[in-house]
């Protein structure tokens, strides 16, 4: 019988759970450098709404201990509910278990903090009892240290977790750059979030097809003066 697990991510058949990601949990974390969390971590999120993947924004302790979801992420999914919990666990929450059961999907792509705690307990959790594939985002979560981090998902591994990165799930989405209806949206995330990958497609966009620049402000370039 072939593996479920073979199947490839595409948008019909997974969904999207962000966990805690909020500044008192990105304070501790350790294991990846934070602007770079909340870059790959936001760009999951545009992506997920590119391809209108069914998506969950949940958060502990907000009001006394761990603060608001990151803007960035929230602005992504407007007037979207966040489901608030008291457990570290958020397979404890009834309401997120509702939302995975109404979202329909057996491929669930994870992205939380921290990687040893609050990943780690949903993951075994949902794939335990509730019968879900979980695709961790090693790239869009974070532990309080390198080996928090990497034990946790050497754990979730053996226990048969997937483990991915946020453009390695986007492009998955993607996976033929003949889809044109979502070519240019992917290319924008891309361009803002990708690194070196973003740069060179800036590169050829203007240098080599000469499209405009990006920048949505104006500016003049003066031409070089020889000091006399």
């Amino acid at each position: 019988m072939t593996s479920s697990k073979l199947e490839v991510l595409t948008p019909a058949n997974c969904q999207v759970i962000f966990i805690d990601h909020q500044p008192q949990m990105a304070f501790g974390v350790q294991s990846i450098d934070r602007q770079v969390l909340k870059n790959n971590t936001v760009a999951l999120a545009k992506a997920a709404k590119v391809f209108n993947i069914p998506t969950i924004i949940t958060t502990v302790e907000t009001e006394s201990f761990s603060g608001n979801t990151y803007p960035e992420l929230l602005d992504v999914f407007p007037g979207q509910d966040v489901l608030e919990r008291t457990s570290m666990n958020s397979w404890d929450d009834q309401k997120v278990r509702d939302a995975l059961k109404a979202n329909g999907k057996k491929k669930v792509v994870v992205a939380g903090l921290w990687t040893e705690v609050c990943n780690n307990s949903f993951a075994l959790c949902a794939m335990l009892e509730g019968d879900y594939e979980i695709y961790m985002v090693a790239d869009a979560s974070g532990g309080t240290s390198k080996e928090a981090h990497d034990y946790a998902m050497q754990r979730m591994i053996q226990a048969g977790v997937i483990p991915v990165t946020w453009q390695q799930v986007m492009l998955e989405w993607q996976r033929d750059w003949a889809r044109k209806e979502t070519y240019t949206a992917v290319m924008d995330i891309v361009r803002e979030h990708s690194g070196a990958y973003g740069m060179g497609v800036d590169y050829a966009y203007t240098m080599v097809h000469k499209a405009p620049s990006r920048q949505k402000s104006e500016h003049r370039t003066l031409a070089p003066v020889p000091a006399r």
